[in-house]
C-alpha cells in the first residue's frame, strides 16, 4: 500500500508525490553533494568568481551563527569572530556584542566555523511569514519587500553599496590604504561620501562601527529627515 511505503509523504488526508525512490535523508545528502560538485565545477569554469560563489554558499549556511574570518588589509591580517548578520552579493556583515563589521569577499583569506562549535542546521534562518504577510507578498511583492530590511536580505543579495545606504548618518572606521574614520554623508555610484572626502568602495577592505552609537545616530538621522519634510 502507498501509505505503508511512503508514510512521510502524508499531508493531512492527502499524499504528495515522492521526489525520488530514495529515503528522504538519503535524497537530501545526494542533493547537497550534487550542489557542491556543481558549485566546484562552476568555480573551475569561472575562476574569477569562485571565491565569491563559495563564500556565499558557506556564509548563507551560517546565517546567525558564529564564524571565524581571516581577512587582509594591505600587509595586515585581521582576525574576526562574530555572528553572520547579512550575506550580500559582494560582502558579509558580522555582528559582535558591541560592534558591526563589514568585510568584502575579495579581502577574505579564509572563513570557518570556530573549533568546537556544533554544525547547526540552517532552518532557523527562515523568515516567519504569517497570512497577512503572505497576502502582501502575493499581491504587492515589490513594495512589501522594499519596506522591510529582513525581507530584502531574504529575497535579494545586496551589494555593499546598496547596504551602506541604510547607514547614512552613522560613523565608521574604514580600512583602506590608510585607516580613516568619519560620519557617512551619502552613497553614490561606487563611492562613499564623507565630510571632506570621497572614498572608492573598491578600495575598502574592512569596515566597522559601534552598534550602540549607530543605533542613536540612525534615530537622530530619521528625526532630522522627518523635521525637514514637515518644515
Amino acid at each position: 500500500m502507498y501509505e505503508n511505503d511512503y508514510p512521510e509523504l502524508k499531508k493531512e488526508d492527502r499524499y504528495t508525490s515522492p521526489a525520488s525512490s530514495k529515503p528522504l535523508h538519503e535524497l537530501k545528502m545526494l542533493q547537497e553533494y550534487i550542489h557542491s560538485v556543481n558549485l566546484q565545477n562552476l568555480g573551475t569554469t569561472l575562476p574569477h568568481y569562485k571565491q565569491q560563489m563559495i563564500l556565499l554558499k558557506f556564509l548563507k549556511s551560517k546565517k546567525n551563527q558564529l564564524v571565524e574570518i581571516y581577512s587582509r588589509s594591505k600587509d595586515e591580517v585581521i582576525h574576526t569572530v562574530g555572528k553572520v548578520s547579512v550575506v550580500g552579493r559582494d560582502f558579509v556583515m558580522i555582528r559582535t556584542l558591541l560592534t558591526r563589521i563589514w568585510i568584502p569577499y575579495r579581502a577574505i583569506h579564509t572563513a570557518k566555523s570556530p573549533f568546537g562549535l556544533p554544525d547547526m542546521p540552517g532552518s532557523h534562518q527562515n523568515v516567519l511569514i504569517d497570512e497577512e504577510l503572505r497576502r502582501k507578498l502575493l499581491t504587492n511583492f515589490g513594495v512589501t519587500v522594499a519596506e522591510k530590511q529582513t525581507l530584502r536580505q531574504q529575497f535579494f543579495e545586496e551589494l555593499l553599496q546598496t547596504n551602506l545606504k541604510s547607514w547614512i548618518g552613522t560613523k565608521f572606521i574604514i580600512y583602506t590604504d590608510t585607516p580613516i574614520s568619519g560620519k557617512l554623508r551619502g552613497v553614490t555610484k561606487g563611492k562613499l561620501n564623507f565630510k571632506e572626502k570621497e572614498l572608492a568602495i573598491s578600495k575598502i577592505t574592512y569596515m566597522k562601527q559601534g552598534r550602540i552609537l549607530s543605533f542613536f545616530e540612525k534615530i537622530f538621522t530619521k528625526l532630522k529627515i522627518t523635521k525637514s519634510k514637515n518644515s
